[in-house]
This record gives structure tokens, sequence and C-alpha cells, in this order.
């Protein structure tokens, strides 16, 4: 009874928290209330007093820092009881403990929490879980999977949002409106965790259904293996008899001809069939270089999703999950300077932080500080600070030819300045990881007009050895 009177008293705070959380929500943006605020609960409520509860000292000090005033101020409106509201570290509290996420069915919050999270392996048509996980030769059919990249664990923000929200369609729908979904960014952006996290999803949730997921290498060597032994035959009953097609890093597939016809008439047959096809590469499909343009057409007929560079709040989102999985108390301060610092890509940034958190291991439990990142990551932050950058390139090339930036990024076609912007977008290429729809941006072009520019100063190295000097004087300023 006793439990029963004390679920019916707190049952007006948890609607008024309800209701505090869809102002919070509105006010603040989704992709901070769900990196910040979403994981707080209620908790005790004694004497005037609220606790609200965090399921890590970071994330605690984060909101006690950036929203505790406007959410005390709305506590206090919605209910004159509360006079104040305290903010508590409590994990008992939350529902997104990996020991709640475990049950007998092997997912990847178990495999995790086995310690088994380094071992390799794949899934393959037809397979289940447990088969992938005990047998080794599993990995020459499909690409290793981490277990680590799931929905759960991938961090939402502004500039990756449409492809999350993309792959968790295609992954809970068996009949998508958008076939082949394709997914292409920079390096270490999330193509592969969200790929990986489909299938995470469908195998926790429809293990009949028969996936592959290979990388591009993976299904040349494959087709040319067919080719050699004369088991073609094989080849296509495996993989047009699949409900999932995914292929990471399709870029691999440019000028492998033969190999290229074979995926085509796989294509076509299991879009035909109403099967899903998932690829992601570096370039969006009309910039891959050497894929036919018949492929190229078929790519584009489905979903193309652009996953942008992460912003600030995205990368201290990243920031803040990863130091929860590893259990690594990390201060605001350390974590907003990793943030400013480490920019392009998550990989960088995960690895950063992975060697703060073995330092500090190493030296038994040094404290994390600022000072102490600065001198383990100093290697990394040197490299850093010496990347090139568009806009440093722009300013070069401005000054080079003598004419201003604003003049380069204008409309104005004027040879005199037409060709130093193709100059300017051809370095940007070769000396920054942008893709071309950034680089665009930058100059307030599409990324067809980039791609024109770099092979039209690559045709005039070639004929013109004036602008073949320049160019080479420019890259030696830019790279010193």
């Amino acid at each position: 009874m006793a439990e029963e009177a004390f679920a019916t008293e707190l049952r007006p705070f948890d609607t008024q928290w309800d209701q505090i959380c869809g102002q919070l929500k509105t006010e603040f943006g989704a992709t901070a209330f769900d990196s910040w605020l979403k994981p707080l609960v209620i908790g005790d409520f004694n004497n005037g007093e609220m606790n609200i509860c965090a399921p890590t000292a970071f994330m605690k000090n984060w909101v006690v820092a950036h929203y505790a005033d406007r959410i005390s101020k709305i506590w206090e409106q919605k209910n004159p009881d509360i006079k104040k509201v305290n903010f508590v570290v409590e994990t008992r509290r939350t529902d997104t403990s990996l020991l709640k996420k475990i049950t007998t069915a092997p997912t990847p919050q178990n495999i995790y929490g086995c310690n088994i999270n380094s071992r390799s392996f794949g899934l393959v048509a037809g397979a289940s879980l447990e088969n992938d996980v005990v047998k080794n030769n599993a990995v020459n059919n499909a690409a290793p999977l981490n277990p680590n990249y799931t929905f759960d664990n991938f961090v939402v923000g502004k500039t990756n949002e449409f492809a999350y929200a993309a792959a968790r369609k295609v992954a809970e729908a068996k009949n998508v409106s958008f076939n082949p979904l394709f997914l292409y960014s920079s390096v270490g952006l999330g193509k592969t965790h969200l790929m990986q996290s489909i299938i995470w999803h469908i195998k926790e949730n429809d293990p009949n259904r028969n996936v592959i997921y290979l990388t591009a290498e993976q299904f040349v060597y494959k087709f040319v293996k067919a080719l050699r032994y004369k088991d073609t035959t094989a080849f296509k009953e495996q993989f047009r008899s699949v409900d999932v097609l995914m292929v990471d890093d399709f870029q691999f597939m440019g000028n492998k001809g033969t190999t290229q016809e074979e995926f085509f008439h796989t294509f076509s047959s299991l879009v035909e069939e109403g099967k899903q096809v998932i690829i992601s590469a570096d370039k969006s499909p009309t910039d891959l270089d050497g894929i036919e343009d018949r492929l190229k057409s078929r790519l584009v007929g489905g979903l193309v999703v652009d996953i942008m560079p992460t912003d600030f709040d995205l990368r201290m989102g990243i920031l803040h999950k990863k130091a929860e999985l590893m259990g690594v108390e990390l201060p605001p301060k350390v974590a907003e300077f990793l943030a400013q610092k480490i920019t392009s890509n998550v990989r960088e940034l995960e690895g950063s932080l992975k060697r703060i958190a073995a330092h500090s291991q190493l030296l038994s439990g040094k404290e994390i500080t600022l000072d102490m990142t600065q001198d383990v990551l100093k290697d990394m932050l040197r490299s850093i600070d010496r990347k090139t950058t568009i806009d440093e390139i722009q300013k070069k090339v401005a000054e080079h030819f003598n004419i201003s930036v604003k003049e380069l990024q204008s409309s104005r076609r004027a040879r005199t300045v037409a060709r130093p912007r193709q100059v300017a977008m051809y370095l940007a290429k070769q000396l920054t990881s942008r893709s071309l729809p950034e680089i665009g941006r930058k100059f307030d072009r599409d990324h067809t007009t980039v791609m024109h520019a770099v092979r039209k100063v690559e045709e005039l190295i070639i004929e013109d050895p004036t602008l073949a000097e320049n160019i080479e004087i420019l890259r030696r300023t830019l790279e010193n």
C-alpha cells in the first residue's frame, strides 16, 4: 500500500516532467534535447526539493552548466510546491543501462557486455547471430561487424539526422519507397556505423531475413574467384536470393568493368523483386570515378543522402557517448577543447579520447585535465594546426592572382576571375578531405562546377607550363 501511495504521489510530477520536456525540446532544439536532456529522469521529492537524475557525472555537470536555471524556472512555474531543483547522478533510475537491455537473445549489447567486442564477425545470407559469433569463417563471407555500431550508440545531430532517419526507416520496414539507399560522406562521419546499425536491427527484430553485407572489394574478389573456378551460377544464386544487399565503400568498384556488369544485373534483379539494396561510398553516385553511366543512373534512382561534417554540438554529444561507453569521467573543459580542435572526423575524435583514457588508466587513474590532454595529444594537435583549409586556399589564390576573395566567390565569369577560381577549387580538392559539395558551397557553386573545374585544371597543367608552375608554388606555400 505504501508503494502504491508513493506511485500515486509521483504521477503528477511525471505528467509535469513530460510537459517540461516538451517545452525544453521546443526551446533548445531536438539535437540538444536528445543528447543532454532526454536521458534525465525525475527522482525523489522532499521538503520542496525535486531531484533530477542524470546517468553520468559528466552529463549532470553539463546540464547544470547549461540548462539548470531554465529547468528550475519552468518547474517552479509548473508547480509552486517545488522550491528547489537538484541535479544528481543516479544510474539505477534510468532505462539506458546496458544491463537492462540484456536478454537471452544474442544482441549487440549482450556481445559488448560479454567483453568480446573486439572480435570480428560477419553476417551472411540466412545466417543467425549465434552462428556468426562462433564461426570464424563467417568473416570470409561478409565484412566484419562492430557490436558497438548500433542505432542506440549513434549520436544524432543536424548534420546526420536525415541519414539516420533514412537508415532507421530501411531497417524497420520491409518495403521502402526508396531503393537503393545510397549514403555518402568523407571518411569517418558514420557511413559504416549506420550500415551496420541496419544489420543489427534487422537481425534482432527479423532474424529470418537474408542479409549480405560486404565491401565492394569483397564483392569484386568473390566474382573474380567465381569466374576463375567457373562457378558464376552459384555466385548469382547467392547474391540474387537475398532480402537485403549491403555494399560498403562502393568507390572501389570503379573501373571494374566485368564486375560492374554483374553488379548491375544483380542490382536490377533485386530491385525489381522488391528487395532492399543499401550502398555507401565517399562520393555521390554522379561523382564516382570509373562507374558506368547506366549504373550511376540506377544508383541515383533511389534516395541519395550526404552525411555532412559534424558541428560542435554533435561532436560534444559524440564525446559524451563514447566517454560513457568507456566508463571515462571527461571534464567539460576537456570535452569542449577536443570538440573545438578535432573537427575532421569522428574516428580522430574517438581516437583522441581513447589515448587520453589509456594514459589516465596506465598512470593509476591520473585525473584527466586540460594540460594532460594537450600533452598527450601534442603530436595530433600539431598535425591538425598544420591542416590546410578551403578559406586559406581562397586567400592565398586570391593574393597570388591579385584579386579579392569576394571576387573569387562571386558569379563573375571573366577569365581573370574564373581561372583563379578553378585553381582554388582544384587545390581544395587536392589538399583537403572535403567533398565536392562541401567545396562547392564555399564558392557558392554546386558540385558539378567543382568537378568541371578540377578536370579543366588537370588538362591545363599538361598544356600550360606557366599555370602548372603557379599551382606548384601555391601548393608549396599552402603545405608549409
